[in-house]
């Protein structure tokens, strides 16, 4: 994907009735829907292209085309794509094959969509597990249309006894109207435990306790044994999400696929419809300063300051960064309540991720399955042949030292999509934990840069004892540790998330006590990344949650003005 062409300062306007910091998905989407609505919005992206963590690049030539983090799309509600109108600009997902995880041992766990083939896969590795999975799938299923209405719903203010906030805690009970006193237990314990502890009574063979655990330890600092696992598993588990009148019940739970052109098209698709309104996006222009004025009734934002020294202004900026680039780093603290920065200091924002992406000449060859199927290697291939696996690979980053056997999901898009490299050859992407978190805190990316390197090795071995020749068939390789998350990419301490999907970082608590519905503590000033609620993922419930709230403030602000003026 080309870099976006920067606006030329000398033609664009100063003034704006909306800034919004960082060019991600969250920001196209709030940027397209405002100019939907006849607002003038204009997007500083830092980079010299749109997407965040969303983009599609060309590290090897222009030959192949590599989606540099994200990987899959899933989270990305109907509402949006329609809104929008993104197929018209080139948005089309290829649904993603089953979970395959292949074992050392020439076999293969394959979850089929086809619920027989599927129970059979699994009872040849234990015949109790086949009935207790299905059970599994009915319960996951059951809880997660629970939950979905709350992911695409603007939290709360728990707590609060202002009227408007009383009404919207009353709405908020009326969504969850359909828990009763099982279900409410069920989703007690599932939040608050780990991944393991769901999973080792309910099964019996390590390949279904190792393929099921990845879910629930995926960008998180934890292992599978780690209380709150069990939630970043449903969590991943609520694909397909949709708001409105058919819910979420017609909707299937975890459902992914990959965007064709890699994952920077969703983001081209976003930043086409949003010029397609009117929306100006500014590449290489990263934010220095988000201006606020204090006065009698407040802090007041006043637009941004950019690096290069251009002022641009407006009532209104939404930042969509990391909490505590927002926070912490852009805004005055002295324009912030003590309280609230002591939240966003204190945001838990860890992980011990790696990607890496490979060019290989030909299409790996799982020993498990010689025989090309599109579903089987158009799926997502798991390298976790038990739990307790999982579990090693977390406990040696932990203890400060990368692990010894990661564990990886790997996806080659390219045998769904032809446009992703040259016939015959393929790129495989490898979401991959553990290291030590601490490696995105180094001085320079030199500081484990060797350690790294003999890390991404071993995921490959690993992949290589699966998939005979694998090793061989790799042209290029491109490893992206922590450093390079937080350096390069703004993923602060190298979470994708924007910070942990833990139970005291979710729902009314994301990111911070009092401001989940996506307000801050200055005037004007908005939040909209994944650190907010409805991120950690490629959602766009937080860019779209944005706009309402923005929408609804402006309106009560005009009917003010219209009573004071009627007085």
């Amino acid at each position: 994907m080309q870099p976006d062409r920067p606006v030329d300062a000398r033609s664009s306007p100063s003034s704006f009735d909306v800034i919004i910091v960082g060019g991600g998905h969250n920001g196209l989407v709030a940027a397209g829907l405002l100019a939907r609505e006849g607002l003038s919005v204009c997007v500083c992206e830092a980079r010299e292209l749109v997407g965040g963590a969303a983009i599609s690049e060309h590290p090897f030539g222009p030959d192949h085309t590599v989606s540099t983090l994200s990987y899959v799309v899933s989270l990305l509600p109907p509402s949006i794509v329609t809104a929008l109108d993104l197929p018209r600009h080139g948005y089309h997902v290829f649904p993603q094959g089953p979970y395959v995880a292949p074992r050392r041992d020439g076999r293969a766990l394959i979850l089929w969509d086809d619920p027989r083939r599927r129970a059979e896969a699994i009872a040849a590795f234990h015949p109790a597990d086949a009935p207790a999975h299905q059970a599994w799938e009915r319960d996951m299923g059951r809880l997660g249309r629970l939950l979905a209405p709350l992911l695409g719903d603007i939290p709360p203010t728990l707590g609060s006894r202002r009227p408007a906030d009383l009404a919207r805690q009353a709405w908020m009970l009326r969504r969850l109207a359909g828990i009763d006193a099982r279900a409410a237990v069920d989703l007690a314990r599932l939040a608050s435990s780990s991944v393991a502890d769901l999973v080792e009574p309910r099964f019996a063979s390590d390949a279904l306790r190792g393929v099921l655990s990845v879910s629930g330890v995926i960008g998180t600092w934890g292992g599978p044994r780690s209380p709150g696992t069990g939630y970043v598993m449903l969590h991943h588990h609520l694909g397909g999400v949709e708001d409105g009148p058919s819910g979420p019940a017609q909707n299937p739970t975890g459902s992914w696929g990959f965007p064709r052109g890699g994952m920077g098209a969703v983001s081209s698709a976003l930043a086409a419809a949003a010029r397609s309104f009117g929306a100006r996006i500014r590449t290489s222009a990263p934010v220095a300063r988000i201006e606020v004025r204090a006065g009698g009734g407040g802090p007041q934002v006043q637009g941004v300051l950019l690096q290069d020294g251009t002022r641009l202004a407006a009532p209104i900026v939404v930042t969509t960064a990391h909490p505590q680039i927002s926070f912490l780093r852009l805004v005055e603290r002295s324009h912030l309540p003590a309280d609230f920065v002591a939240d966003i200091e204190g945001w838990h924002t860890r992980s011990g991720t790696v990607k890496v992406n490979l060019v290989v000449d030909r299409l790996p060859t799982l020993a498990a399955h010689p025989e090309f199927d599109p579903r089987v290697y158009g799926g997502t291939i798991v390298l976790a042949e038990s739990l307790d696996d999982v579990e090693g690979a977390f406990t040696d980053a932990a203890a400060g030292r990368a692990a010894e056997l990661p564990f990886a999901d790997v996806c080659i898009p390219s045998v769904l999509d032809d446009s992703l490299a040259p016939p015959g050859q393929h790129v495989v992407s490898m979401f991959t934990q553990w290291v030590p978190h601490t490696w995105a805190g180094a001085d320079s990316p030199a500081g484990h840069a060797a350690e790294l390197d003999s890390y991404a090795d071993r995921v490959v071995a690993r992949l290589d004892a699966v998939a005979p020749g694998l090793t061989d068939s790799v042209l290029h390789r491109q490893v992206i540790g922590p450093w390079q998350l937080e350096h390069d990419h703004h993923l602060i301490g190298g979470n994708i998330f924007h910070g942990e999907l833990t139970l005291g970082q979710m729902f009314h608590a994301r990111p911070a006590a009092g401001y989940a519905d996506l307000r801050t503590p200055v005037r004007g000033l908005y939040q909209a990344g994944s650190g907010t609620h409805g991120g950690g993922g490629v959602t766009g419930i937080p860019g779209r949650n944005v706009v309402r709230q923005i929408l609804t403030d402006r309106r009560r602000a005009r009917w003010r003005r219209r009573w004071t003026g009627s007085r």
